[in-house]
């Protein structure tokens, strides 16, 4: 399965109650696949039944284990998220320590994905839970991109704005850094002018909050459609992948 041509990728949080419905309708909103994913709350049963919810859509699911709690077999991948802008080192490195100790014998490796994580709202539940000191300018974001890319070599460099839309600049200066990873996106879309603003940047673009609305679908299908109008010349080209060029 190959991840690194997600354009658009929904993520659905296990703490959140969503119907049935709402996920089922996921399948034919034209989305490339669905993250499960939450700062807080996650809980192994409801991770494990979101997990059998979003496999009967047929999409690709990846689980993100940002507690042990989420590490639930069965899903197509595993994003390991650190979080680089983090105060407290148990965000970076500390968690992932404990649970390799725990499962690494079971880890099934070659489906596993690092996640660089730059947090940029101060006022999100992953500011607060990781304790992240958030970037001051589009300079730093540079900075922290270049560390996940070209320093940790992670597959994912993950720009993150978590209930609120934004800065594309900052997003464009990760953009102008990175070269083997993957650029993600992640935060305040709720329509399609903000997906292809983000799209134009941004190698995945990354809807969540938005599903729970009343017209979440609608909206779903709205950014998906706005994504996928986005042509490769508009972004720019596409950049290196890993193994495919200097980085």
């Amino acid at each position: 399965m190959d991840w690194r041509i997600w354009r658009h990728a929904v993520k659905i949080d296990p703490a959140r109650p969503l119907p049935a419905s709402a996920i089922a309708g996921l399948a034919a909103t034209g989305t490339d696949a669905l993250i499960l994913g939450g700062s807080d709350g996650i809980r192994r049963s409801d991770v494990e039944r979101l997990l059998d919810a979003a496999r009967s859509t047929g999409l690709p699911v990846a689980i993100e284990v940002s507690d042990l709690e989420a590490a639930v077999p069965g899903a197509d991948l595993y994003f390991i998220p650190m979080v680089l802008n983090t105060r407290d080192p148990r965000w970076l490195v500390g968690a992932h320590r404990e649970a390799l100790q725990r499962l690494g014998p079971y880890l099934p490796w070659e489906r596993v994905v690092t996640e660089a994580y730059i947090v940029c709202n101060p006022a999100s539940t992953v500011a607060r839970v990781s304790a992240a000191a958030v970037p001051a300018s589009a300079e730093e974001v540079a900075a922290w991109a270049a560390v996940g890319d070209r320093l940790l070599r992670a597959g994912i460099v993950y720009i993150e704005y978590s209930g609120r839309f934004g800065d594309p600049a900052w997003v464009r200066a990760a953009a102008e850094v990175v070269r083997g990873a993957r650029l993600f996106y992640g935060g305040g879309i709720t329509g399609g002018h903000q997906a292809a603003t983000m799209a134009a940047i941004a190698d995945t673009v990354v809807v969540g909050n938005v599903l729970y609305r009343a017209d979440g679908l609608r909206r779903i299908r709205q950014t998906v459609r706005a994504v996928r109008d986005v042509r490769a010349e508009d972004r720019g080209g596409e950049r290196f992948v890993a193994g495919d060029g200097l980085s």
